[in-house]
């Protein structure tokens, strides 16, 4: 008999009970698929060079490929410990998965023209192929890089939110639902500091020195700040 992985005793949106990994696998893989398809992305631009010299300039652009493709391992990483501490496959959690992969396709593409145009501007301004940007433009490309940066840990908030709302299904320990709240605030920040960058660039201020970008540096005080508060709430077991 065909069985659909969701127990008939149980609410249409109810998860599947954590030892039955099957489907979370499932929506691991498909993400993985994504995440690997976003990577592509970053290089499917990039011609085989056809003399040494077209070599030397694209080995150029290393850098900013490097920083990209980090960043884009560090989103990875971040989701793959998400599903490594909850085996969740609710309705919420795979349309806050599919909404988060969705933001990763869109953020690929601001996170590397504007990369791109930092390392342009710092080690080939004066070469034909340096990217040309106005002061307008880089507002506008700011604001789109913070809007997905702020969307995809906003999907992640509300996953760590949703993996603590079903604490006792999942029977967490006390120390396990206080980590699963303590995550959703902490990246909570990740959007608050996103949306501010936003703000920033919208009305023009620093753009000249980049402060909606330099704003990202308050993530660590602010990251530090709360993880020493939340300690004092973690359960003694």
């Amino acid at each position: 008999m065909m069985t659909t992985g969701i127990d008939d005793k149980h609410p249409k949106n109810t998860p599947m009970r954590p030892d039955r990994q099957t489907d979370t696998s499932r929506i691991e893989g498909f993400s993985d698929a994504v995440f690997a398809f976003a990577a592509t992305l970053l290089v499917v631009s990039l011609e085989v060079p056809r003399s040494f010299a077209a070599l030397l300039t694209q080995l150029k652009g290393f850098g900013a490929f490097a920083i990209t493709f980090g960043a884009l391992a560090l989103i990875w990483s971040v989701h793959r410990a998400f599903f490594r501490r909850y085996a969740l496959n609710d309705g919420i959690t795979v349309f806050l998965n599919c909404g988060l992969l969705f933001v990763v396709l869109f953020y690929v593409f601001p996170l590397k023209f504007l990369t791109e145009s930092w390392f342009s501007h710092l080690v080939a301004e004066k070469q034909e192929n340096a990217i040309s940007i106005s002061p307008e433009e880089l507002k506008q490309v700011f604001a789109l890089y913070s809007l997905g940066f702020s969307s995809i840990f906003f999907f992640l908030t509300l996953m760590y939110a949703n993996a603590w709302r079903l604490r006792q299904w999942q029977n967490l320990s006390p120390t396990a639902a206080w980590e699963a709240a303590m995550q959703a605030r902490h990246y909570g920040c990740f959007v608050v500091v996103g949306g501010l960058s936003i703000v920033v660039a919208l009305l023009g201020w620093g753009i000249e020195f980049g402060l909606p970008g330099l704003i990202y540096f308050l993530l660590g005080p602010i990251c530090l700040l709360h993880g020493l508060w939340s300690e004092r709430f973690k359960p003694k077991e």
